[in-house]
């Protein structure tokens, strides 16, 4: 219709209403909706908001003149002018609503069936402007299931679509009540503790939700790998997983929702923000890799199950790459106990890379390399952040790119080659500088003054050399301290007592070990406080102190390993000289300290330390 007739058209509605409620015969503001909703074109709403403010105008101006009669005629109208607008707003938004569902219903059909399940992924993708909402999906999953389709199978696929979304909307529903209960039912917060009461699992696999949800809940309540769990399906649908992965998903946004908004301590907020983003990503990724190695579901299935999973693996790690608090620093094994978390470290940074180079990835790609180095996959660590610090170098992200500079500096470090790891820090710190990265200075200075270290006593360079390196350490201390930021302090005591074990000065070492161990206990970095021990176990060697030197190794060697990290067999190293040189004392050092031990590592800890140890000796 021409825009004119358009416009006369939307004229006459409006004037049309006005008349009808000054007449009394337009009771309420659902009888003016209606009338909208019948008259108003689609794809037209800019007609019609311009003939209502024209409207508008005309009737504000009346209201002012000097005509009583004329006046007051005016006043009442615009009274109903401001029901059309209440109302017009309204039309808007179901408008809108209704043509995101169309979209999206369109989107779905549209997509070849091999990748259907991909497309209603995407329109609930929540790092899209107009992913949907709990009240849309409601509505997709009615037009889905209405929607006229004279193929069956396509028929099929939508109702189980359908299907999935109800289910997964009704399963949150049921979960929502007891989404932070379980947080107040013991002394430690976290998903992988071992203490009754403190794990979710438990209490969301006891309340109303899908068969499927409710066996994967249990299965991490027995510390089951995800891996291992989705391997063994045998029968899942497309509506059994849709289901689960609303469920998650939302189970995720509001526990994040919940941490960021902790009024009484910000910090603990994001340590628990951070743990539960990880906790997820971790999940989805488990579940990507254990439906890819099912031979109990068929190719369609297992490909189609395994390749959403991964989806939601990036979905969820890109919301949190776009958060102030992404750990650019360090990895954050603190709440992943249990037998699941190292399988699925190993493989996540490879279906990573298949991602857009966009400043999101080389965030994540960031915090998988870190953990690749920890596990000792120094090649694909480094291959991982010399690709991040690439795409952050050309997105402007110059924290990411510093942060990548460090920790390419640190796996020189593992690897010995000193003079690299100098040159990475050196650049790590010049660009820190530059750009007023304070925490990537600390970790700069912390690198360069440990690579110095090392390499003065690969070179075998004079005490001089020495105080430089020294001097690195305790700026980066100092500079940590100032920023309250406990990791990187962290990585500064332990580096710094480090040092002076290197130095034969255990006396100067064990006071920076100790402040290390503490801060990296208390900021919840598992592997740093692992580090500390088995730093701790060089210093009471070099005293003579055998028995704190066989307690403080025995606990890293088993921490470490447990992490996934080869550095437990440097610490194991250390033990077997104890034992060589000990003999039965060596044993019964670890009978008597034994009740120690168990509090650090468990009775299964407790009786693997002989195990880990003569493994190492058997290689």
């Amino acid at each position: 219709m021409p825009e004119q007739a358009l416009r006369d058209r939307y004229n006459d509605l409006i004037n049309q209403i006005i008349q009808q409620t000054l007449k009394g015969n337009i009771r309420s503001k659902e009888q003016v909706y209606q009338l909208l909703v019948q008259d108003i074109e689609p794809d037209s709403g800019e007609s019609f908001e311009a003939s209502l403010r024209d409207r508008t105008t005309t009737l504000e101006q009346d209201a002012k003149s000097g005509d009583e009669l004329k006046q007051a005629k005016a006043t009442r109208s615009l009274r109903a002018i401001k029901t059309i607008q209440g109302e017009w707003a309204r039309w808007q938004t179901e408008n809108q609503t209704r043509g995101a569902i169309a979209a999206s219903v369109n989107q779905i059909l549209q997509t070849d069936p091999s990748e259907r399940l991909l497309a209603v992924l995407k329109v609930t993708d929540p790092n899209r402007p107009e992913s949907l909402n709990a009240d849309q999906l409601k509505q997709l999953a009615i037009a889905l299931r209405q929607y006229p389709v004279s193929d069956a199978d396509t028929q099929q696929e939508l109702a189980q679509i359908s299907d999935g979304i109800s289910r997964g909307l009704k399963s949150w529903s049921g979960l929502q009540p007891h989404l932070i209960s379980w947080m107040y039912g013991g002394q430690q917060l976290g998903f992988g503790s071992s203490a009754p009461g403190v794990k979710p699992w438990e209490l969301w696999s006891k309340q109303q939700i899908g068969a499927l949800l409710k066996s994967l809940f249990e299965a991490l309540d027995q510390e089951e790998s995800a891996i291992a769990w989705a391997a063994h399906q045998s029968n899942v649908t497309l509506a059994d997983w849709i289901e689960a992965a609303i469920a998650l998903q939302t189970l995720q946004r509001g526990l994040v929702n919940w941490a960021e908004n902790q009024a009484y301590s910000a910090k603990i907020g994001t340590q628990l923000s951070v743990s539960i983003f990880l906790t997820f990503g971790i999940l989805w990724s488990q579940l990507a890799s254990g439906f890819q190695q099912s031979t109990l579901l068929n190719s369609i299935n297992r490909d189609r199950l395994a390749e959403a999973s991964f989806r939601m693996t990036i979905q969820g790690l890109r919301v949190f790459a776009q958060r102030d608090y992404f750990p650019l620093y360090g990895t954050f094994f603190a709440s992943f106990t249990g037998n699941y978390f190292r399988d699925a470290m190993n493989y996540l940074s490879e279906p990573l890379k298949r991602a857009e180079g966009t400043q999101e990835q080389a965030r994540i790609l960031t915090l998988l390399g870190s953990t690749q180095r920890v596990v000792g996959a120094l090649d694909a660590a480094r291959e991982l952040h010399v690709t991040a610090k690439d795409i952050a170098q050309e997105a402007g992200d110059r924290k990411c790119e510093i942060a990548n500079l460090n920790h390419l500096s640190r796996i020189y470090v593992n690897e010995k080659n000193y003079a690299e790891a100098i040159s990475y820090a050196q650049r790590a710190l010049v660009l820190s500088r530059q750009t007023g990265d304070r925490m990537g200075e600390a970790n700069a200075l912390a690198n360069l003054g440990y690579s110095e270290v090392f390499q003065a006593q690969q070179l075998e360079a004079d005490a001089d050399r020495y105080e430089i390196a020294i001097t690195y350490l305790e700026q980066g201390l100092d500079l940590s301290d100032r920023l309250g930021d406990a990791q990187s302090k962290a990585l500064c005591s332990i580096s710094l007592g480090s040092a002076y074990v290197t130095l034969d000065n255990p006396e100067k070492a064990i006071p920076h070990l100790e402040n290390g161990r503490q801060l990296a206990s208390a900021s919840g970095d598992a592997y740093l406080y692992a580090v500390s021990l088995a730093a701790f176990a060089e210093a009471f060697y070099q005293l003579k102190t055998y028995d704190s030197a066989i307690l403080c190794g025995a606990v890293s060697m088993y921490r470490l390993e447990q992490l996934g990290s080869s550095e437990w067999r440097q610490t194991a190293g250390l033990l077997s000289i104890l034992r060589g040189q000990l003999g039965e004392q060596f044993q019964n050092s670890l009978k008597e300290q034994r009740s120690r031990l168990i509090a650090e590592i468990g009775v299964d800890g407790y009786d693997y330390l002989s195990e880990l140890l003569d493994r190492y000796q058997t290689s």
